[in-house]
């Protein structure tokens, strides 16, 4: 990800962001936010909703939900990956469903995307940034 638009996310999520300038011996965050700028918006709204639960059950007296701390955020295998500790049952649905959309949103620009295969790597892209790629399951294995 761009430097600027993880330093709005560091910014924004301070909390759950507590460990970006730790060293890699410290935190996997030292290498930052390791994906594209289209998951930008993605893994911003997945910080808000979450932020915003943790905030609401402090404020509700109810048994608060643990602080969330990420400990990575990544692309394997052409989806987001969202590590981190903390939080509860409900935030891991929250997690496990923006690691899903993003198979449908190109890393590379935001829009809608698919995910491609093809000389051993794959991406979730849109047309424009597919560099040749063919759909999953278009792809054949060339002899």
């Amino acid at each position: 990800m761009s430097p600027e638009l993880e330093a709005k996310l560091f910014e924004k999520y301070p909390k759950m962001f507590i460990n970006h300038d730790k060293t890699p011996q410290q935190s996997c965050l030292a290498f930052g936010i390791e994906t594209n700028d289209g998951w930008y918006e993605l893994i911003d709204m997945l910080c808000e909703n979450i932020q915003q639960l943790i905030d609401a059950s402090e404020k509700n007296g109810s048994p608060s939900i643990p602080q969330v701390i990420v400990d990575q955020v990544k692309e394997k295998f052409a989806t987001l990956r969202f590590y981190y500790h903390g939080g509860n049952e409900t935030i891991r649905g929250m997690v496990r469903f923006a690691e899903s959309m993003s198979s449908i949103i190109c890393e590379t620009c935001g829009n809608r995307g698919v995910l491609r295969g093809g000389g051993g790597w794959l991406v979730t892209a849109c047309d424009a940034h597919s560099n040749g790629k063919l759909p999953f399951g278009e792809y054949k294995h060339q002899e």
